[in-house]
């Protein structure tokens, strides 16, 4: 099939493009500037340069190409996130997940596209209460934080716009937290370093429950979406959700680091904000068993624990 890939430059195209690639799709990679041209047909597609959220170059583009299936993987994350300000650091993104899904839906409709995936995240939006894996089913959270709340609005919106779409085959790809090369969890990445410098602390109880994924896993997924998706969501998280009390002190371990600090909520909250004390606390991971059936997937590194430990190696 002809694939458009918007986002092809971006962590997770640079890992699906290459597999799309292999498995036999024409694939066209979009790039909102053109220094990104050669990047593109270094990963084996072909580029197209084109502004998401401008919706005449969006139409052009996608008329160009004619795909037979759209991916949506735009976001805008550069640099440090300030998890004090978390709806002003994702602005551009959540515009991306508004604006640029509406354009790339409009588009798409105007070509007949026959499928269209797009990414949303099971890291954070599920309720805070109930049990501690969520599906599909579940609803996400009614009362996020305040500084979260315009980029739950936008996930929403991303996710009816693209399911609600009669007339395509609208899959939402629930992606956990990244993990792997060219994640701020992987060689090198950010939040790496600081849980190998000891300044990624546990908050209070941790008892935040966190489903993480490998970059790797996250691309075949939707290689697999790409392939024999249906209109709906899935979670596309490993085997091994896990409390943030677990996970960081084995993750710290693995990177031959000395233990996390604690620190009790109340610090956690005056230091780094609400929303990263949530995180730490009160969220919710998810389960995969809805991906695994529905797309014949599974994720090659079903656990985090040897997934980190494999990175850091």
């Amino acid at each position: 099939m002809k694939v458009l890939v918007a986002g092809a430059t971006g962590a997770l195209g640079k890992q699906l493009v290459p597999r799309l690639v292999t498995s036999d799709h024409e694939v066209v990679g979009m790039a909102r500037s053109a220094s990104k041209r050669q990047a593109v047909r270094d990963l084996g597609a072909t580029p197209v340069v084109a502004d998401a959220l401008d919706p005449e170059d969006v139409a052009r583009a996608v008329a160009e190409a004619q795909p037979e299936v759209i991916v949506h993987q735009l976001t805008a994350l550069a640099g440090s996130l300030d998890m004090r300000h978390f709806d002003r650091d994702f602005a551009q993104t959540n515009r991306l997940r508004t604006e640029g899904t509406d354009h790339l839906l409009a588009a798409g409709r105007a070509s007949g596209v026959r499928r269209f995936v797009a990414q949303s995240y099971a890291g954070w939006p599920f309720a805070r209460s109930g049990g501690a894996v969520k599906t599909e089913e579940d609803q996400l959270d009614p009362s996020p934080p305040e500084a979260m709340r315009g980029t739950l609005d936008a996930i929403r919106h991303l996710e009816d716009a693209v399911t609600g779409a009669d007339w395509t085959e609208g899959l939402v790809l629930r992606y956990g937290p990244f993990y792997g090369p060219g994640t701020s969890l992987g060689p090198g990445g950010e939040h790496l370093e600081q849980i190998r410098r000891r300044k990624f602390p546990v908050v209070g109880s941790g008892g935040g429950v966190w489903s993480f994924i490998h970059i790797e896993d996250a691309a075949e997924a939707t290689v697999a979406a790409v392939a024999r998706g249906r209109r709906g969501i899935y979670n596309i998280v490993d085997d091994d959700p896990a409390p943030a009390a677990e996970w960081l002190p084995a993750v710290a371990a693995a990177l031959g680091a000395g233990g996390p600090r604690r620190v009790p909520r109340w610090l956690g909250r005056l230091l780094a904000g609400e929303a990263a004390t949530v995180m730490m606390t009160e969220v919710r991971g998810a389960s995969n068993a809805k991906a695994k059936r529905e797309l014949g997937w599974q994720p090659s590194h079903p656990s985090w624990r040897e997934g980190f430990a494999g990175e850091a190696a």
